[in-house]
């Protein structure tokens, strides 16, 4: 082996042993603990939670969505939305920008070649040899004619030896945004699965608004007609029929009101979409049967808002922040590089890789700036301060998951109750309307009397179809803060 290829391998060595052997100033990696309870809330208006620890985020959107047009919607959103696409987007530039930073960890080598074409030999070979000036004695004979000299070099410049792990640090930091920028891509996913079926729900409590409005509007209709005869024969007031006309009207008003809101509501789908929904995939009803899974699985333990995605994200930001403070302690010590080059030099061509033409250059360089004016140090400071930030960041996170779980478990404690009774309160309005018709039919009762059973039993029903759409947004909600919708 010749002395310049054990030269070239010892240069290798021991880069890779100093990189190895450099020491690592950013905090250790830790999960705070201790900004939400053990355990989800239990008792009182929350329902009794299994002791089992169910993974909600393995329930995939195909399962806990069983309506087969809403289970498609969903998947055209994921295919489709503009927003979505951003956030893979975001993803992709992220991880590029990891791999631009992690290629400092290694030098850049290239490789050089080049002729020069010259009467002055010493100016060519960088200089005159020996001790004597050119043409005197002891040194090199003075030449004349024109020289060719050919160089050929492999090698790297300026490559910092990562010491104290400013490198390695900013590459880690870079890793976890990386990291964090997948799982903003899974938190927006989970919250476009819950969008999307949350329109496609309340578009179908619309259309069940508007069939109930259409109803009455008939009901209303035959009233005022009603009114009106016995009001021309003289049985009753004109002040009976502008009651009648009253509520008549309100019912055209729904109908209008509706109609333009069930065109929104389509607009809404079809933005989250990104496309146009054909009309075969949209709802016509709610009705009460359950378009989703009613009966989702939750464990007591609070651990699994853990895996949230918007938790982990906060997480990983945290660990880009220990880095980044690394990388600032490790800008107070000194910057040591190395620059190396291994090749070839010769007056001829051919003889340029012949024996005797090799030679290399070693060149380590160190910086230390003397005085900066506390710069440096403020840049600590500011990691610090950064990471103290990124702490409150995850604790709130978790604290604001908690939250939406509980709110979610609240609702889930007493929907049921507040359906049944609602139903209840519903079926006793529509008996006592046709009672009251037909008393009133009878002439055994007043108008305004029916009138108002009228319209208690619509507003009742309209309230109906409000509490099964809120007990049908409610396991969606849960669903998606326990972090379901991923696959």
């Amino acid at each position: 082996m010749s002395k310049n290829a054990m030269t070239l391998r010892n240069l290798t060595l021991l880069i890779a042993t100093t990189a190895l052997a450099g020491c690592n100033l950013a905090p250790k990696n830790v999960r705070p603990e201790g900004a939400i309870p053990l355990t989800l809330p239990q008792g009182g208006p929350y329902p009794v939670l299994g002791a089992e620890q169910a993974d909600v985020t393995r329930i995939g959107y195909r399962d806990f969505f069983v309506d087969p047009r809403l289970q498609t919607v969903i998947a055209t959103a994921l295919e489709n939305n503009r927003d979505y696409r951003v956030t893979a987007a975001n993803v992709l530039a992220a991880r590029a920008q990891y791999r631009v930073t992690r290629a400092n960890q290694v030098p850049t080598t290239s490789a050089n070649g080049g002729v020069t074409y010259t009467n002055n030999p010493f100016g060519a070979l960088g200089g005159a040899g020996g001790a004597g000036g050119a043409g005197g004695a002891g040194g090199v004979p003075a030449q004349t004619g024109n020289l060719e000299i050919y160089q050929a070099s492999v090698g790297f410049s300026a490559f910092e030896l990562d010491l104290f792990g400013r490198v390695r640090n900013l590459s880690q930091a870079a890793l976890q945004e990386y990291f964090a920028t997948e799982e903003a891509q899974r938190a927006a996913r989970i919250s476009l699965v819950g969008e999307v079926a949350t329109a496609w729900l309340t578009m179908a409590a619309d259309q069940d608004q508007l069939r109930l409005s259409r109803e009455t509007l008939t009901s209303f209709g035959r009233t005022l007609e009603l009114t009106r005869a016995q009001f021309r024969v003289g049985v009753i007031s004109e002040l009976e029929v502008q009651q009648a006309e009253t509520s008549y009207q309100q019912a055209r008003n729904d109908i209008a009101a509706l109609t333009a809101q069930i065109a929104q509501d389509q607009n809404a789908i079809n933005l989250l979409a990104g496309t146009t929904v054909p009309l075969d995939q949209l709802p016509t009803e709610l009705g009460d049967r359950d378009p989703i899974l009613s009966n989702l699985p939750t464990g007591v333990s609070s651990t699994v808002l853990l895996r949230r995605p918007d938790v982990l994200q906060a997480e990983r930001r945290l660990y880009a922040a220990n880095a980044n403070i690394g990388v600032a302690r490790a800008a107070l010590f000194p910057t040591i590089s190395l620059t190396a080059t291994l090749g070839t030099i010769s007056t001829a061509l051919g003889g340029l890789f012949g024996s005797g033409t090799q030679q290399f250059s070693i060149a380590p360089a160190a910086t230390l700036p003397l005085f900066d004016g506390g710069q440096r140090r403020g840049n600590v400071e500011v990691a610090r301060a950064q990471q103290l930030a990124a702490v409150a960041t995850y604790e709130g996170t978790l604290q604001t998951a908690f939250k939406e779980v509980a709110d979610a478990l609240a609702t889930r404690g007493t929907i049921d109750e507040q359906l049944s009774a609602q139903t209840a309160k519903a079926r006793s309005a529509a008996t006592a309307q046709r009672l009251s018709d037909a008393r009133y039919r009878a002439g055994i009762d007043s108008f305004l009397n029916t009138l108002d059973a009228q319209r208690t039993s619509y507003t009742a029903r309209q309230a109906l179809v409000q509490t099964r759409l809120a007990r049908a947004s409610n396991l969606v909600t849960l669903y998606r803060t326990l972090g379901g919708g991923l696959n």
